[in-house]
């Protein structure tokens, strides 16, 4: 297995990490143990934030009493110093710890930088200062802000979308991000589930000094990446023309399925709706094709088009126009299944 430094940060770890969201869907056993797991199979950095309801706590019961053999990185969505402050404090509590490896501005908006009137970044400063963070870092979605981020050389860590269905830009952006001395983390290496070969992910992400954080919920997936540090995945001709396939079917505008756009006026399950059809033929279809979600599939045409996803939609989708793409095509795929 590979290991990859974070830039001027100094942290260096396999490539190969743990993404804490999903262990909040999960009981707090069952977060224990695929956490111990990864640690004992390898992975030494683990990305939590304190959005994700009580990921923090269940990284701080797993890991209790081993603080120095692991890296935790996580996120505050405050929009003030004073919230920062108290988030932070709440996430220290959490993971049962004084200090957090790197501390990252949530999905910002904008470069926060000092002087701009919000005095997040100054409260960045101040806890770095106090000990309680170790590394200043931002995650963002929009390639704008993510090139704004790391030209303006403030942040030691970026976090931003990518796998291999990275454009030319995207490609860029980790470049630049080399040249900066500036830790980029990897967020969905799996673009929300739609890729389902791990080798072809892995064997991409192994091209490029990058940090990836996958999402882990089920013992069966931590196996997969565990299973990396005993047979590194390398690109073959074979794995080459999966990622070019999914590349062609792939390439145009997608649902990533953040769930950011949440909530819908009319009750539309977005994040999942809006990417039907690439569910339906990516993975078993039997689950997509039920009661529950023919019923929400069914909320569709209900869409007032009130524009509220399309402000909160990172990748900027048109999310109305995929909703009504995908409806059609679910009508399709039932009305063929019916004909069998």
């Amino acid at each position: 297995m590979k290991t990859v430094t974070l830039g001027k940060t100094g942290i260096t770890t396999p490539q190969n990490a743990f993404g804490a969201l999903p262990v909040q869907r999960v009981d707090m056993p069952t977060a224990v143990h695929l956490l111990r797991k990864a640690y004992a199979g390898g992975m030494t950095f683990f990305d939590t934030a304190r959005a994700y309801s009580d990921s923090e706590e269940k990284l701080g019961e797993a890991f209790a009493g081993m603080r120095d053999k692991i890296y935790i990185a996580s996120k505050t969505m405050a929009t003030t110093p004073e919230q920062l402050e108290q988030d932070l404090d709440t996430t220290l509590r959490n993971l049962r710890t004084d200090y957090v490896d790197i501390y990252q501005l949530h999905m910002a908006s904008q470069c926060y930088a000092p002087g701009d009137g919000t005095g997040l970044y100054e409260a960045m400063q101040k806890a770095k200062r106090q000990g309680k963070i170790r590394h200043i870092g931002i995650t963002a979605h929009k390639i704008g802000v993510a090139e704004e981020i790391v030209q303006s050389g403030l942040y030691e860590t970026l976090q931003f979308p990518f796998s291999y269905l990275a454009t030319d830009r995207d490609i860029a952006l980790v470049r630049a991000c080399e040249q900066a001395g500036m830790g980029f983390i990897a967020m969905k290496g799996l673009s929300g589930g739609l890729l389902t070969n791990a080798a072809a992910c892995m064997a991409f992400m192994s091209d490029y000094p990058v940090l990836p954080i996958w999402g882990i919920q089920r013992e069966s997936e931590l196996d997969q990446w565990l299973g990396f540090f005993e047979k590194p995945a390398v690109m073959t001709p074979a794995l080459q023309a999966v990622i070019e396939a999914d590349r062609r079917e792939l390439a145009s505008d997608f649902c990533r399925g953040c769930g950011y756009c949440a909530p819908c006026t009319v009750g539309i399950v977005i994040h999942q709706c809006a990417r039907m059809s690439q569910m339906i033929r990516r993975s078993p279809s039997a689950a997509w094709l039920s009661e529950k979600w023919q019923a929400e599939m069914s909320k569709i045409p209900n869409c007032i088009e009130c524009g509220a996803c399309l402000q909160r939609c990172p990748y900027e989708l048109n999310i109305p126009v995929l909703l009504r793409k995908n409806w059609e095509d679910y009508q399709n795929i039932l009305a063929g299944k019916a004909r069998v």
